[in-house]
């Protein structure tokens, strides 16, 4: 497995999207363990230290599979591969002026041929292809979980456990517009309530990435298929399909971007079903 030279975000958006993740996380989560996890668990007891490990497993696999993603190197690197003798499908890139196999396609912002690439991910600075698909996977799924996980936690703290401070109109409509944390209420109160927007927007990324991802992973397609029979065209049913993203070992590549699952596919040489196998 190949390593990027440069993993760092290239583009200003991708640097700002980047640093979202990257300093809002661990700043939130010091929180919540510091702050809100103690009013409802006593230090030291067995649901508190429960729920910080889950916590930190949840951070663990948001941040480890959000960095591998950026780690691996998923571009065309024709030198390693022979291209097959018909060269069915494979074309000449324009951009790249390099012969690229099937499913590939150029990333004008990461200007190498990536492949069976997904998208470019503004989040990670870099494209999701056929190496990283994995990782980009679970980063969202652990988004979705830690934020619902989190999400479940604040709601409590802050419209029961601190009802008396936060049960107001003026909590909703500064919640619906955070420019009135400039003008009105404390550091602290306005500063939680950043907090709690911040967690209802990582939510909603997360719902509307899986909503849109989890489709197209299951009928073996990525983002960039555009017609109906390119989105079917390498559709081997529901198994072949996942294993083609999570790999080999795919029951247990969910737990953690540590665990090793080798692809069954190249990224050059694709064999079109003919059969669909459930």
């Amino acid at each position: 497995m190949r390593i990027r030279s440069n993993p760092m975000p290239s583009r200003l958006v991708d640097i700002l999207c980047f640093l979202i993740i990257g300093v809002f996380l661990p700043v939130v989560f010091m929180f919540e363990i510091v702050v809100v996890l103690p009013a409802f668990h006593e230090p030291g007891g067995f649901f508190h230290t429960f729920t910080f490990l889950m916590a930190m497993f949840l951070v663990f696999n948001i941040k480890g599979n959000m960095i591998a993603c950026m780690m691996i190197d998923t571009s065309v690197n024709v030198k390693k591969v022979d291209p097959p003798s018909d060269q069915l499908n494979w074309r000449e890139c324009g951009e790249c002026q390099k012969l690229a196999p099937p499913r590939s396609w150029h990333c004008k912002t990461c200007k190498v041929c990536i492949l069976k690439r997904d998208h470019h991910c503004i989040y990670t600075g870099c494209c999701i292809g056929l190496r990283n698909h994995r990782f980009f996977m679970g980063f969202i799924f652990y988004l979705f979980v830690g934020s619902v996980y989190a999400l479940v936690y604040n709601s409590i703290y802050m419209w029961v456990i601190h009802g008396h401070i936060y049960s107001n109109w003026l909590t909703v409509l500064k919640l619906a517009c955070p420019m009135l944390h400039m003008v009105t209420g404390s550091f602290w109160s306005n500063m939680y309530l950043v907090f709690y927007s911040l967690n209802i927007l990582a939510l909603a990324y997360g719902v509307l990435l899986l909503a849109y991802h989890v489709p197209i992973v299951l009928r073996g397609g990525v983002s960039a298929d555009r017609t109906k029979e390119s989105k079917e065209k390498y559709d081997r049913g529901v198994y072949q399909n996942l294993r083609s993203v999570f790999g080999s070992r795919m029951h247990l590549a969910w737990l953690s971007p540590l665990i090793r699952s080798d692809l069954p596919d190249d990224g050059y040489h694709w064999n079109v079903p003919t059969n669909k196998q459930d």
